[in-house]
């Protein structure tokens, strides 16, 4: 699926795109942009990590803004995965400056929350990449009752060029980068993006690094599910892979085990307590056994996150 915007022969082929057609939101937390709410636009910085091969990931210091975003330059050019929110799209492109001239030729987006699209417009001469949800979403106003407010539709500039369904390879700066779908977690519509040649994963906000998560469940999320590709990623990818999560702070597959393990024990508590007849109140002032309760944060509580398992069985 592609929008009308000037995308040359000569740029797709660069990229040699291959498409195997198969069969929102969120902050960062603990000691990584836990002044969630109320830092100023102004004192937020976007500090950059190196983090394997090629890769560095740029992420929000002393504030919120937005998901983390990964880099890859050389000689094709940059590529970047998400692009933080829209208030921050000039501190994203000065960011951006020490890989090239700040300005990318390829964008992909791993969903369609605004704190991981919000940079689109600004980068909208680039071939922005996405799952076909992605584009369905944000085509259209949303009402997004996590914030009990309403997304307006995305301009089409700042719409994805290319979607897919089940996977999808880029090959770009001598990286071979592989898009997996995984459908159901944090979203419908969430992209797995590997790059292959420097063992560096990005998950998007399927992973948020040592917090609760934040599940869409009004727009195809689930807890259960969200377990369940997780568990997936654990036992598809290298176990020694760099892993950049959609929030918090670089990590490791320990520590996106430790992640499941959590998922795992939290759903598997909140079912428990559902099947002895307790409801959503009960299981709230209950709360999670005592090493659970370190994993809340300013966005999702505990009692957040309970709410949301609960709704999630509920689908």
């Amino acid at each position: 699926m592609m929008r009308h915007k000037p995308l040359t022969r000569a740029c797709l082929l660069a990229v040699g795109l291959a498409v195997a057609t198969g069969p929102a939101v969120a902050g960062a937390g603990h000691n990584h942009n836990t002044n969630v709410a109320q830092a100023k636009t102004s004192e937020i910085t976007i500090g950059a990590q190196p983090v394997a091969g090629k890769i560095t990931m740029l992420i929000g210091v002393g504030g919120f803004s937005g998901g983390n975003v990964a880099v890859l330059p050389g000689p094709d050019g940059l590529l970047i995965v998400d692009d933080k929110l829209e208030a921050f799209s000039e501190k994203l492109t000065t960011a951006l400056m020490p890989f090239g001239d700040g300005v990318p030729k390829f964008v992909l987006n791993t969903h369609w929350h605004f704190d991981h699209t919000g940079g689109n417009k600004r980068f909208a001469e680039a071939v922005i990449i996405a799952h076909d949800n992605v584009r369905k979403h944000m085509a259209v106003d949303q009402d997004f009752k996590a914030l009990n407010k309403t997304i307006p539709a995305s301009p089409p500039e700042a719409l994805p060029d290319v979607t897919y369904n089940d996977r999808m390879t880029v090959h770009f700066n001598g990286e071979e980068i592989q898009l997996l779908h995984l459908p159901g977690g944090h979203t419908d519509g969430d992209t797995v993006v590997y790059f292959k040649t420097s063992n560096v994963l990005h998950l998007g906000d399927l992973f948020f690094n040592g917090m609760f998560p934040f599940v869409d469940v009004a727009h195809g999320g689930s807890a259960l599910t969200l377990a369940r590709n997780i568990r997936d990623i654990t036992g598809r990818f290298p176990a020694d892979a760099k892993i950049i999560p959609g929030h918090g702070s670089l990590a490791t597959m320990a520590d996106l085990e430790a992640y499941l393990d959590m998922l795992t024990s939290t759903t598997m508590f909140v079912q428990s307590a559902v099947m002895e007849g307790k409801d959503l109140k009960a299981i709230q002032v209950q709360g999670f056994p005592e090493q659970w309760k370190k994993w809340e944060w300013p966005f999702i509580s505990q009692a957040m996150w309970i709410d949301l398992i609960h709704q999630s069985l509920n689908k």
